[in-house]
């Protein structure tokens, strides 16, 4: 009956990626194909989809589960079709050290007296090339106090499958408490990022993302992207960072493109100075400021 039943219906897992840094989401969708010849209610109960998660590294090879993973939403599936349901579960686990992990899932179908369980597929947490780091005092007003620390932390995942990326983990002084992990964006493996703190403690970084292309974030000690920016070659001048005496950070040097990606969002394309102060309004079409 077992057979029967993994036969009619099936579970499959599918991860986008096999390598995440610690903290990382760790996106999985759940496939599952329905032949039965009829139609099936899915999502009535919370517990319709479960999910397991193993590790060597785990006395019992079992990961503790922080809390269950949320599977929302009821549908129906038709025969001979399939759905897909997406979920992090990285949240819900105790994924704490590196090494290699494998997760599987299992449906529960309303009626049937045996669940169908998926094959485990597996992924692994690696450390990445940690590349830089700095310790930055968060701003604070009207205070004489100590200032909170933060920390800033730039690593590179050389991912198996794919290009590599740029991280940013925000930690406290120790480095043992996490509260961001922003994923910069894929890297040329040759470019060296070049990371400046301006005087109110956000962390600015230009790196090589084409062969002559440049993305520029301005990121705040709490992990809010307040800028992203595209900038290219322009002749023989290449877009750099740098500080003025104010302590804002400036790009100069290439040109910058307006992309649908930009923070703040750009309505259209438009012409802008060459060197613009990052910690200042981008000016709009027409040389005028929102």
């Amino acid at each position: 009956m077992a057979f029967g039943a993994a036969a009619q219906v099936s579970l499959e897992l599918v991860l986008e990626q096999d390598q995440f840094l610690p903290g990382e989401p760790v996106p999985v969708a759940a496939r599952i194909t329905n032949r039965s010849g009829r139609v099936l209610k899915m999502g009535e109960n919370p517990d319709w989809l479960m999910f397991a998660l193993e590790s060597k590294d785990v006395s019992g090879g079992v990961v503790p589960k922080i809390s269950e993973v949320p599977v929302e939403g009821e549908f129906s599936l038709p025969s001979s079709k399939r759905a897909v349901k997406r979920v992090d579960i990285a949240p819900h686990f105790a994924i704490l050290k590196p090494g290699k992990y494998s997760v599987s899932a299992t449906v529960h179908i309303p009626g049937w007296e045996y669940d169908i369980t998926s094959a485990p597929v597996h992924f692994y947490v690696i450390e990445g090339t940690r590349i830089w780091e700095q310790e930055v005092g968060l701003p604070a007003l009207g205070s004489n106090s100590a200032p909170e620390v933060r920390k800033y932390v730039l690593q590179q995942a050389n991912h198996l499958r794919g290009a590599p990326k740029l991280y940013l983990r925000i930690t406290d002084e120790s480095g043992l408490h996490l509260f961001k992990l922003h994923i910069i964006g894929t890297i040329l493996s040759f470019s060296r990022p070049d990371p400046q703190v301006d005087a109110r403690s956000n962390l600015h970084v230009m790196y090589q993302s084409g062969p002559s292309s440049f993305n520029y974030q301005m990121i705040s000690p709490g992990g809010e992207v307040m800028k992203r920016q595209t900038w290219d070659y322009y002749g023989d001048s290449r877009p750099r960072l740098k500080p003025d005496d104010e302590g804002n950070i400036v790009v100069v040097g290439g040109k910058r493109r307006l992309t649908w990606e930009d923070v703040p969002p750009n309505e259209a394309p438009a012409e802008v100075p060459m060197s613009v102060p990052t910690n200042s309004p981008v000016p709009a079409p027409g040389g005028t400021n929102p």
